[in-house]
C-alpha cells in the first residue's frame, strides 16, 4: 500500500496547502491522495513536476 504522508509533509515544509495541488490535479484525485487510495502514475508525474521533486519525496510503500 502506498502512503502519501510525505507529500503533505513536503507541502507543509514549503508553506503550501493541499489545495495548491488543485492547479495540477482534480479535487477527486486530491481526495483520493488524502485517503491513501490508488492513483495513476500520470498524476504522480504531474505532482512531481509541479513540486520539482522525485516520487520517493512524496510517497512511501508500506506492507
Amino acid at each position: 500500500m502506498m502512503k502519501y504522508y510525505k507529500l503533505f509533509d513536503l507541502l507543509t515544509r514549503r508553506g503550501m496547502k493541499k489545495t495548491d495541488l488543485l492547479s495540477v490535479v482534480s479535487a477527486p484525485t486530491l481526495a483520493k491522495l488524502s485517503k491513501g487510495e490508488t492513483t495513476t502514475t500520470d498524476v504522480l508525474c504531474k505532482i512531481c513536476d509541479f513540486l520539482d521533486c522525485q516520487p520517493s519525496d512524496i510517497m512511501e510503500y508500506e506492507k
